[in-house]
């Protein structure tokens, strides 16, 4: 397990998103830069090396950092090369002074003796050119003191502390977390540290200065920082009266320091044993120590870090976790009446998950009656590069105009899907950037069949300094002349989830008369919601129906591309060099149920705050609203579950479908649209995280249709359920489908009695299981369902009794990592390295390219596993399953209390 390393100076948890702002103006600006350096000749591969001649001296600085839990901590150092040559291979060494004992490390090669710590490099970080930085972590027990040490060399030579003890100018106290919910007659605690080492001794001192006096500070009201123990957290306890209720903020401190402030809610009588659940989960989520966050404050995909899913490593993130964490704080100010978290939620998002405009730098050259040049897609990664074909007609774009003219930009609102949050793969200091910062990668590239197992992944601002001779370009498209360029891939599932929260803040804080409190956020959402539309349209903007042969099929204008569903994505990008800028945008023909999300189209259409400035944003809304209801029912097999989806494009080139595919206004049916290894609907999550959106809306709007629906589902769901006693439970896991629907007809829909649906496999998946739950809950508050509502009483207890440390999971013996060792199609004569060093060439492997997973603590299992041993098991803490499962617990609260 890795757990959360301490933030460093300038970069502090979610507790204080002012300093998170700095820290990130520090880092944006790069991109721009270096197009203003541009000349017609392209850019250099070696941007961001110094080109200046001098001695070759070594020179080093380290800034070491630690998070403390009291028996133990995670300590970070950053070794910066302040010197004029580069070093290849690294040694850093430094010693305790107390007890101090090593556990395990990461991002280099850690070992101990007496108190002597040495780290050195690993193959992939071996390399420090001057000005740039290589940062790792570990974590160690310790019992009495725990002082920072102060002395550091690397490779002999003694180091310097990245600018002494001076008195920093933007020095603040730093609190985590920012918000802390206490019950009646308890007590709570937050921790306090400095963002800076300060010149001398710093006394810190924390009280109550407004708000509810049943809320004191009765540990910790002054706490001494030193030179030395500056960055070590400590405790602050604060304890609520026996009765009361209300909020009241904390302030802590210190004489030439920015002071922290924490609000704390001491809680009324709970809604019952759920809505306590709900707040002892979320504690366990937002407490640093257990490592859901990066000292940005981003959520990870996951606690572990060798997890390979959607996302290939543990501690990349995905649009879809920002948008649960939104929803997350969403439900906490519903409790609370807190809503500072949900605005900073949406803050963290906004901040390092939508591209800033110097990073999505051409959009003013994108010609809407030209969006995208056509390049077909193949079922066979082998057929990449797919070849760009200027012969192929493509329709206009209806939407940049308008949009444009109502925001008064030409950037877009909407987030990437993937960030490789630590930088594990090293593109961070692409296109100017910095190393280890955020970074935007991309991934899946070539066509259904490419699993994750077999994908390259990229910078999403490519400028060739990794890769080959084109960077990572001619991997996935064919063309002539390849440029420098940036490309950002939305996920619109994610982006409705977090309107979703939105709507729900929304009405949670008017409830309370706090509704001022989220208008700015919300009016975001609704911002969002209006770019969200371009999932709404065929991916090069063709007519909708009977679609086939990529040149015969008409190139649409105005609407007619619409077909006014939640596509699988939706993207766009653009030249690097705007001296001769070019930018392109694309939908996609490709609509799953699992995306469908009428929750959100719902909020989009009928509420007047979130309904977005664009004139037809509204009818557009509406319009999707009832497509997505007929589509599930479109859908629905004989047995109550939901099929995969439709497209407007057979197999991405707008092929010709086999005789009697049925068709949903003219698109194709698809069992498994976009990817088929595995197929994208055999996984049952997709059943729950899709229908707890309908049963949101059934309860919200009380629709017969969506009804009808669920009706069915539930009695499918529940008859496949099964609750034991002490944790243990089953749900659903693999699906397998036969057969197809009946083609639309929405004045006479058909039974389906062709398309039929089998539970080929049960699990514990946690998430899921939360999910589930939700889903449940709600269709028994809208319909009164009994059994439905025992049900998700029963899965949140099941789940309860699968409480840990960090949250609530269950172990799972992870088989497929024996694919590892599975071949990335790579052409023939192509060949590249990583940032690491790692060779790219026909013959790489998923393993060969990712050889950073060999530093991972857990790697010697897998290693075992594929050396012929068994195959192994690991509990996982995700970050979204606790979030779907805490909010599955405020949700039953508060529909049904006790």
């Amino acid at each position: 397990m890795r757990v959360r390393k301490s933030a460093p100076p300038g970069a502090p948890p979610p507790s204080q998103p002012e300093l998170r702002r700095r820290a990130r103006r520090v880092r944006r600006g790069r991109l721009a830069a270096l197009i203003a350096l541009a000349l017609p000749m392209g850019l250099t591969a070696g941007l961001g090396q110094s080109t200046t001649a001098s001695a070759a001296a070594f020179g080093c600085a380290v800034d070491y950092t630690a998070n403390d839990w009291g028996s133990g901590f995670t300590a970070n150092v950053t070794v910066t090369n302040t010197g004029d040559t580069a070093v290849n291979g690294w040694t850093l060494v430094y010693a305790y002074a107390g007890n101090q004992q090593l556990q395990q490390g990461w991002n280099g090669t850690w070992s101990q003796s007496g108190r002597t710590v040495t780290v050195r490099n690993t193959t992939w970080n071996a390399g420090i050119a001057p000005g740039a930085s290589v940062s790792a972590g570990a974590n160690f027990n310790y019992s009495g003191a725990n002082t920072s040490p102060t002395a550091f060399t690397v490779n002999g030579v003694t180091c310097g502390d990245d600018g002494g003890p001076q008195e920093p100018e933007d020095a603040a106290v730093v609190a985590t977390p920012s918000s802390l919910a206490i019950q009646s007659g308890s007590t709570g605690t937050f921790g306090i540290r400095l963002s800076e080492q300060p010149a001398g001794n710093v006394t810190v001192s924390t009280a109550r200065t407004a708000g509810n006096t049943g809320l004191s500070v009765t540990a910790g009201a002054t706490r001494t920082f030193t030179p030395s123990n500056w960055n070590i957290t400590q405790q602050v306890t604060v304890t609520a009266a026996a009765t009361g209720s209300g909020a009241a903020t904390f302030t802590a401190s210190a004489p030439g320091h920015d002071a922290a402030t924490v609000t704390v809610t001491q809680l009324g009588e709970a809604e019952g044993e759920y809505e306590e659940r709900f707040i002892e989960l979320y504690e366990k989520v937002k407490n640093p120590a257990n490592g859901y966050f990066s000292d940005e404050g981003i959520p990870y995909h996951a606690v572990e870090t060798l997890l390979v899913e959607a996302p290939d490593y543990g501690h990349e993130t995905t649009s879809e976790a920002y948008s649960y964490l939104i929803w997350l704080e969403a439900q906490y100010g519903r409790v609370t009446g807190d809503w500072g978290p949900f605005n900073d939620a949406w803050g963290v998002m906004e901040e390092f998950m939508i591209p800033e405009a110097d990073e999505q730098p051409t959009n003013s050259f994108y010609d809407p009656g030209s969006p995208a040049t056509y390049a077909p897609e193949s079922n066979d990664p082998a057929d990449y590069p797919a070849q760009l074909d200027q012969s192929v007609p493509v329709g206009d774009d209806p939407l940049a105009n308008e949009l444009s003219s109502t925001y008064n930009t030409d950037d877009i609102y909407g987030m990437h899907w993937i960030q490789d949050v630590d930088d594990i793969y090293g593109y961070g200091d692409a296109c100017g950037g910095t190393a280890g910062d955020p970074t935007f990668i991309n991934t899946f590239q070539r066509g259904p069949q490419e699993s994750v197992w077999e994908t390259v992944p990229q910078p999403s601002c490519e400028d060739f300094t990794y890769g080959g001779e084109n960077g990572y370009l001619d991997l996935f498209t064919g063309d002539s002349n390849y440029a420098e360029q940036w490309r950002y891939t939305n996920a619109p599932d994610a982006d409705a989830r977090a309107v979703q929260a939105a709507y729900w803040a929304n009405q949670w804080a008017a409830e309370q008369g706090n509704q001022a409190d989220v208008a700015t956020t919300v009016d975001k959402a609704s911002r969002m919601g209006d770019y969200l539309r371009y999932a709404m349209y065929d991916k090069y903007f063709k007519e909708i129906g009977n679609c086939v042969g990529a040149t015969a099929c008409p190139a649409a204008s105005g609407k007619d591309s619409a077909h006014y569903l939640l596509s699988w994505y939706y993207a766009w990008g653009g030249a690097l060099d705007s001296s001769a800028g070019w930018a392109w945008r694309i939908g996609s023909s490709y609509a799953h149920f699992g995306y469908q999300n009428p929750m959100a189209a719902y909020a989009l259409s009928s509420d007047a705050a979130l309904v977005p400035n664009s004139p037809t944003a509204d009818d557009d809304w509406d319009t999707s609203l009832q497509r997505q209801l007929e589509f599930y029912r479109w859908l629905q097999s004989d047995e109550g579950a939901i099929a995969g989806g439709a497209t407007n494009s057979w197999e991405g080139h707008y092929g010709t479908p086999p005789a009697g595919t049925p068709t949903f206004y003219g698109m194709f049916y698809d069992e498994k649209p976009v990817y088929h290894d595995p197929p994208s609907n055999q996984w049952f999550g997709m059943q729950a995280w899709s229908m707890q959106r309908l049963a949101e809306y059934y309860y919200s709007s009380d629709d017969a249709l969506a009804g009808e629906v669920l009706d069915k589902w539930v009695d499918w769901v529940l008859s496949e359920v099964t609750i034991g006693t002490g944790g243990d439970y089953a749900i659903p896991a693999t699906l397998e489908w036969s057969g197809a629907p009946d083609t639309w007809n929405a004045a006479n829909p058909g039974d389906n009695g062709g398309l039929h649906v089998e539970v080929t496999a049960h699990s514990q998946d946690a998430g899921v299981t939360g999910s589930l739950a939700n889903a449940l809950a709600y269709y028994a508050a809208a319909s009164g369902d009994t059994e439905a509502q025992e049900a998700a009483a029963g899965l949140l207890d099941a789940l309860w009794a699968n409480s840990d440390d960090l949250g609530v999971a269950v172990p799972e013996q992870r088989t497929d990592f024996a694919r590892f060792d599975d071949e990335i199609y790579i052409p023939s004569g192509w060949s590249g390295t990583m940032p690491n060093g790692d060779t790219i060439e026909p013959g790489s492997t998923f393993e060969s390219i990712r050889t950073f997973y060999h530093d991972d603590p857990d790697w010697p299992a897998v290693e075992a596993y594929l050396n012929g041993g068994e195959a192994p098991t690991f509990t996982y803490h995700r970050f979204w399953a606790q979030a779907d499962i805490a909010i599955a617990l405020a949700t039953y609260a508060d529909l049904f209390g006790e």
